[in-house]
Parts: structure tokens; C-alpha cells; sequence
């Protein structure tokens, strides 16, 4: 070969350090690690960034893929593997395919107009090395400029979280460290005042109605009492010597390859040693790694960790499926129905981030709507649900359907539907509680909440727990927000 092989120049530069040191810089930086520490989210910025660190250097690794350095790439691929008769025959040909895309073009120019006439054979592989030096220069200058447009994208980002983070404190007084991870991936949204403000009156109303959040607590310790070992997210994990095929032992020689392991050197490779003007070739072969080498296998023991099939105690965590809380949007439920139907679904939501779980909203009448508010923009998707006008009829059936239909699913195990409704609607048909019947055996719950003193028993009959909400009017006048 007359050069170095870059297939893997782009890998190459980005693990050279560069994305290291971007990071290290943003951890570097004083103000946003003051914020980060007073917000309580040091840790889990540290964790963004090292995420961010595994994403885009996916993203600069790709920029070789642009039209520009593939075609360079290939060209310069195609010539290191020539002989240096092939090379000046057709060396002026290629240049002259450098013209318009490649920074190459004019010292490549400069290096043929040096080496006009003369045939030196050393020429073609210091050509390379220059020509493969320019593309270092090149992908790594477009690499860098990658990373700093992808670095202000990701401080704009971070100083948005914090911006909401701080104003969600006013929203509501939870302080639960364990849901700040989650807010925190929740926090991309940019909220407005308007937002903000119809959060804090439906925290202020659940506040006010302590029964409510009472509900909602009994409600989420349900999904921590079932008892299921295929629930267990924390099996035991044992240390196993385990053996394995390796290169790198030493036990039987299999064969020959090309390398740089001077302790695996054929001995006829030390030939080039002991004449002077063909050092060069031997130290040649060995920066590219094609001193003949014997290829080595053997077994080498490792200790690797091996899952056991049962939890290592008794308090092994849950792993607990998602809430969907199915809200009744009739204009029955306008006025105290509709703030306590909000104000439980915002406590839901609440209770899903502590603990690392799912929560989607679907508002039904004549149709239904559904919020995802657990998901990257879940603030602006609470806000968007909080602020909805009820109105319509009732008709619980679509989306009693829809729920069975995602609750058939893997990802929906020990997972808790909650209707909030007057359930001043008929009993629904035997196939929908043939379907209810078949998903409660397995470890998924069925809730009611009643928020009428009109509900219809037989339909609520089809639910696991049901409970009432509805204070009498002196205490809705108590309540007031």
C-alpha cells in the first residue's frame, strides 16, 4: 500500500478526544453547574451530557458520508492500493478530480510540478501520507464544526430545562427527588406564563382537596402489591468463570497474518533489518501493520455475571406498568366535576413520575383525545389537557376499547386504568367485560372514580375499586379556587 487506509479516518478523529473535551468544557462551565446544583440536578445533567457524548459523536462521524469527502475518500482508497508505475502514469488524472471539492487540489498541484520528470519511488508514498494528512485536516476542521453547532444547540436546551425547572418550583411543592430525573426529560418544553398559570391553579385546587390526592396515593401503592415474579426488575446477578475463545492467548499457534506485534514476528521479517537501505521498508510495513505475524488462539478465563432467575430478596423493585386515566369530557362534568377530573389526573401524573412510570390521559364525549403527559414535551401536553373545555355527551365505549387495545400489549403489565366520570351512561356490553375480565387476570387493575351521586351501579360493577368524590356544597364552597 502506498498509504495509510482511511475507512476509518472519521471513527478515528472522533475518538481522538475532541468529543471529550467539548464535554468536559460544558461540565467545566461555573454558571451551569451552579444552576444545575441549586435546581438538585446535577447528577442527571451529568448523565445528559454523557448521553449527548454518545449521540453526537454518531452525528460527526457522519459527515464522511457527504458527497464531498465520499468521492475524495474513494479516490484516495483506489490509489494507496497502485504501484508506483500505476501511480505516475495516472496520478494526473486524479488530481485533476480533486479540483472543485478537495482542499488537496492546490498542494497536490505544488507536489506533481516538484516531482516533474523525476521517478523517485519514495514520491508516491509521501504523496499519500500528505494527501491523507489533508483529510485528517479537512474531516476533522468539518467534525469540529459539527460538534460546536451541536454543543449551542445542547446549552440552549439546557438552560431551557433549568428555566422550566425553576418554574415549575412555583407550580407545585412535591420536592420528590426521585421524580426529578423524570421532569427533567420533560422539561424540553418551553412553558408560557399561560401554562404555568393553569398548572398552579389545579395544584392549588388538589391541595385544597385533600381527598383527592388521598385516592391518587391508594391508587399508585396498588401496582407495588402484586405479586408476580416475572414483575421483578432486579434479579440476582452471580459471578461465573466462564471460558472463551481468544486472540490473545497464547496457546496453539493456528496461522499468519499481517500485524504490528513485534512479539509474534516471523523471523524472516527481521531480514530487511540487516541491510541498511531496506530499514526503511521493515519500520514502513510496521506503522501499517503488515509485518508478518503468527495468528495465536487459546482459551482465556473470565468471570462474567450471570443472571439468576430468582430476586436476591424480597423487597425486589416492581416493575410497575403505565396509567391510563380516561376522563369524561360531557358538559355534565362542567364545573366542580370537571376540577376534580383534572385535578386527579394532574396527581396521577405526579405519582407516575416519582416512580418511573408512563401516564396518558384520553378525554372522552362524542370523541376522544389522547395526552401522553410522561413523554419528552409531557408539561405542554398537561397544560394543552388542564386547559381543555368540556363539553359534549358521554359515550365511554370507544374508549374503553382503545385502553383494552393497549393494554393487550406487552409493554401494559401491571398497569392501572382509572375512569374519572359521573357514569351517568348505560353498562357496557358483554365483550367489552369479557375483554376487562381477561386483562385483570393479568396483574392489570380497573379503578372508578365517581365524581356524581347519580352513577350507574351496573356499570361500575365491571371495575376493581371504586371510589366517590363528591362533597356536599358547603364543602365545594370551602374548596373554592
Amino acid at each position: 500500500m502506498l498509504g495509510v487506509d482511511g475507512l476509518n479516518l472519521a471513527l478515528m478523529i472522533a475518538d481522538s478526544g475532541i468529543i471529550d473535551s467539548a464535554v468536559n468544557d460544558l461540565m467545566g462551565r461555573s454558571q451551569l453547574m451552579m444552576m444545575a446544583e441549586s435546581r438538585g440536578v446535577k447528577s442527571t445533567v451529568k448523565n445528559h451530557l454523557l448521553k449527548w457524548r454518545g449521540s453526537v459523536k454518531k452525528r460527526i462521524t457522519r459527515v464522511c458520508e457527504t458527497e464531498r469527502f465520499q468521492e475524495e475518500l474513494s479516490l484516495y482508497q483506489a490509489v494507496i492500493h497502485w504501484d508506483e508505475g500505476m501511480f505516475f502514469e495516472r496520478i494526473n488524472d486524479v488530481v485533476k478530480q480533486l479540483e472543485w471539492h478537495s482542499a488537496f487540489y492546490l498542494p497536490a498541484r505544488r507536489l506533481l510540478e516538484k516531482n516533474k520528470g523525476i521517478h523517485n519511488p519514495m514520491f508516491p508514498h509521501y504523496f499519500c501520507d500528505q494527501w491523507y494528512q489533508s483529510l485528517t485536516d479537512a474531516i476533522k476542521q468539518a467534525q469540529v464544526m459539527e460538534l460546536e453547532a451541536n454543543k449551542e444547540k445542547l446549552l440552549a436546551d439546557l438552560y431551557q430545562r433549568m428555566e422550566t425547572l425553576r418554574n415549575m418550583d412555583k407550580v407545585t411543592e412535591s420536592g420528590d427527588a426521585g421524580s426529578v430525573g423524570r421532569l427533567w426529560d420533560m422539561a424540553s418544553a418551553k412553558l408560557s406564563r399561560g401554562d404555568l398559570s393553569v398548572m398552579k391553579r389545579h395544584a392549588e385546587f388538589l391541595k385544597k382537596n385533600q381527598g383527592l390526592q388521598d385516592i391518587a396515593e391508594k391508587l399508585g401503592r396498588m401496582a407495588s402489591d402484586v405479586d408476580d415474579p416475572d414483575l421483578n426488575r432486579a434479579p440476582t446477578e452471580e459471578l461465573q468463570l466462564v471460558e472463551e475463545k481468544s486472540d490473545e492467548a497464547t496457546d496453539d499457534i493456528v496461522g499468519i497474518h499481517e500485524s504490528d506485534d513485534l512479539n509474534k514476528l516471523l523471523p524472516n521479517e527481521t531480514l530487511f533489518l540487516a541491510y541498511p537501505e531496506l530499514e526503511v521498508v521493515f519500520y514502513k510495513h510496521l506503522i501499517d501493520k503488515r509485518l508478518m505475524n503468527y495468528r495465536m488462539q487459546g482459551k482465556s478465563r473470565t468471570l462474567r455475571k450471570v443472571k439468576a432467575h430468582r430476586p436476591d430478596n424480597q423487597q425486589a423493585d416492581i416493575e410497575k406498568g403505565p396509567f391510563i386515566v380516561c376522563v369524561d369530557a360531557s358538559g355534565s362534568m362542567n364545573g366542580f366535576p370537571e376540577q376534580c377530573a383534572k385535578a386527579m389526573a394532574y396527581a396521577l401524573m405526579q405519582i407516575a413520575l416519582a416512580e418511573d412510570r408512563d401516564c396518558y390521559v384520553m378525554l372522552f364525549s362524542t370523541e376522544h383525545i389522547t395526552y401522553e403527559l410522561t413523554r419528552q414535551d409531557g408539561l405542554r401536553e398537561a397544560s394543552d389537557f388542564l386547559s381543555y373545555a368540556f363539553h359534549g355527551g358521554t359515550d365511554l365505549e370507544p374508549v374503553m376499547l382503545k385502553s383494552i387495545e393497549l393494554m393487550s400489549s406487552g409493554r401494559y403489565k401491571n398497569a392501572d386504568m382509572v375512569v374519572i366520570s359521573d357514569f351517568i351512561a348505560p353498562k357496557q356490553d358483554e365483550e367489552v367485560l369479557a375483554q376487562v375480565k381477561r386483562l385483570k387476570a393479568g396483574k392489570n387493575r380497573f379503578h372508578a372514580l365517581s365524581l356524581s351521586k347519580y352513577g350507574n351501579p351496573e356499570l361500575m360493577s365491571m371495575f376493581d375499586h371504586c371510589w366517590h368524590y363528591h362533597p356536599n356544597l358547603v364543602g365545594r364552597l370551602m374548596k373554592k379556587w
